[in-house]
């Protein structure tokens, strides 16, 4: 096989986008290098039909306008900084307030919405990068990130490298929409979700961790066993309220740095499961709960609030003004490597 890659548009400024596709018999994707984003993932269900089990859209105009992140990768700092402040060797920083009080991911025109170049494509792995200026919305440093993509059997690995020449914080995700029957199947309710995580980070009604590290014990955050993602998003517990539905950062089990078992998904009609893992210490389950109703999706699908589910491995929110959650300091010249595997089977 030859590795693909052709032209998907360009952008309001005139930058050219390009389509990557990714295929190794077994799996395919499409990676766009607008925002390094995840445009497709097409897998095996019980029956052999491939499953497209990522939303996304079919224009670059709706990638450049629409909310929601879907696919893309997110950084400098994935999820919420407070105020859109943080301290770091007592001088205090100041990012775009782009999420009510807060900032999110990245700020106004974050990874989400560069271009990205690609260093090396293959017909089963994609190299991107993307270098961010010192002062960028606000953040020290002249930062190098890459992102490779790479299709290993029935997995796709997620490879983040970062370095910067001062002292910065970095936290990079990917902000992909899983919805395992199928991006155009609708509720994403009755699939079932397990998570490794004996405890989560609970947060205000914007979204800010308050600092607790809570158990799950007792409360429907506790998905140690495989649950239907709609069993208790409705109950009356404050954290769904504020949130409108799972959209929680979880404490993954294990050592910090080590690949382990972060979550497992799985689909009752399609028969696809969904196993994540990552060295990272967190990951954010969010179950679409903005995502508005009637938006049009790829190939005539609508999607809608709870359409799908994300699996967003990362640092802690707000990690930087909260001494007790894992750091994401990145010192200056060093180079770090975060992973997350997605790997697929059938029932």
């Amino acid at each position: 096989m030859q590795p693909s890659k052709r032209p998907f548009g360009t952008t309001r400024s005139g930058e050219p986008v390009d389509l990557l596709t990714l295929d190794n018999g077994q799996l395919s994707c499409q990676i766009l290098t607008f925002g390094a984003t995840l445009r497709t993932l097409s897998v095996p269900d019980r029956n052999g039909v491939k499953r497209d089990v990522v939303l996304g859209y079919d224009t670059l105009q709706e990638y450049e306008t629409q909310d929601g992140y879907l696919g893309a990768v997110v950084g400098r700092y994935a999820n919420r900084i407070a105020g859109g402040k943080f301290s770091l060797h007592n001088k205090e920083y100041t990012l775009a307030c782009n999420n009510g009080p807060n900032h999110l991911h990245g700020g106004v025109v974050g990874f989400s919405y560069r271009v990205w170049t690609v260093e090396e494509l293959t017909p089963q792995r994609a190299v991107l990068s993307l270098t961010s200026p010192d002062g960028e919305e606000g953040y020290p440093g002249r930062l190098q990130v890459q992102v490779t993509y790479q299709l290993v059997g029935a997995s796709l690995n997620l490879r983040y490298r970062s370095t910067c020449d001062q002292d910065t914080f970095c936290n990079l995700t990917n902000h992909a929409y899983f919805n395992l029957e199928g991006q155009g199947s609708g509720s994403a309710l009755d699939q079932e979700l397990t998570l490794f995580a004996q405890a989560y980070t609970p947060a205000d009604a914007v979204s800010i961790p308050t600092g607790v590290i809570a158990s799950v014990e007792g409360t429907p955050m506790d998905l140690r066993k495989a649950t239907p993602l709609g069993a208790h998003i409705d109950e009356p517990f404050q954290q769904l309220e504020f949130g409108k539905g799972y959209d929680h950062n979880f404490v993954v089990d294990g050592p910090v740095g080590t690949l382990r078992p972060a979550a497992i998904a799985h689909a009752p009609q399609s028969g696809i499961t969904m196993k994540t893992e990552t060295t990272l210490p967190g990951i954010q389950l969010y179950t679409a709960n903005f995502l508005d109703s009637g938006r049009p999706g790829k190939d005539g699908a609508v999607y809608g609030p709870r359409y799908a589910f994300c699996l967003e491995t990362q640092f802690f929110p707000d990690s930087p003004n909260h001494p007790n959650f894992p750091s994401c300091l990145l010192p200056a010249g060093t180079v770090r490597e975060d992973i997350t595997r997605f790997s697929f089977s059938i029932d």
